[in-house]
């Protein structure tokens, strides 16, 4: 299975079970994510746009876009002046919606598993551990990483499989400043969303 089908596949949820904080939102979010999707399928793939929309509307609000970032840009985060990092934010962020969008596409009925959260949410900060079942394969684990703000629980990583997906961005961040700074990034990040 694709890594990035399974990374979208938080939208695919069990009943929920009596849950709180964290948890809940992730499965809020994928039940009204699921329910849109399997109602206007044929309007989707048609025209992507509107599942760019859906994604942007529904899922991101969840998501620290800003740590996210941090974390991809690993050790050159110094490097960037506060010009620059809304607009790296901001390309990151398009880059993640297109990314999260197409895997959208894919859904065909994959069943999610909640295993244990860790962590407590007394201190702020969890992973919501799942699993995506697979017919004749062994299960993909997805887990969520949340952190407690001022504006409540936001995501800022994801792992499929036992890999971060933003890190997983940091290779090509550091190749790009190295080549070309900072600015190289955000011209890369930028030709990258209008392909």
């Amino acid at each position: 299975m694709n890594k990035i089908l399974a990374f979208v596949l938080l939208l695919v949820v069990l009943p929920a079970q009596a849950v709180s904080g964290p948890e809940k939102l992730i499965r809020d979010t994928s039940d009204r994510v699921i329910a849109e999707i399997k109602k206007n399928a044929a309007s989707y793939q048609s025209d992507p746009q509107r599942i760019y929309r859906l994604v942007n509307d529904v899922v991101l609000p969840h998501f620290d876009f800003s740590a996210m970032t941090d974390l991809a840009l690993g050790n050159y985060k110094d490097q960037v002046n506060g010009e620059q990092k809304p607009t790296i934010v901001n390309e990151f962020r398009q880059l993640l919606v297109r990314t999260y969008s197409s895997a959208l596409l894919e859904y065909t009925d994959q069943v999610l598993i909640y295993l244990p959260m860790e962590g407590s949410e007394a201190d702020g900060n969890v992973v919501v551990r799942t699993e995506i079942e697979q017919a004749g394969g062994f299960p993909i684990p997805i887990n969520y990483s949340l952190r407690l703000g001022d504006d409540g629980w936001k995501v800022f990583d994801i792992s499929v499989d036992e890999v971060s997906l933003v890190t997983n961005y940091r290779s090509s961040f550091a190749r790009a400043i190295k080549k070309d700074g900072v600015d190289g990034l955000i011209k890369t990040l930028q030709s990258r969303n209008q392909e």
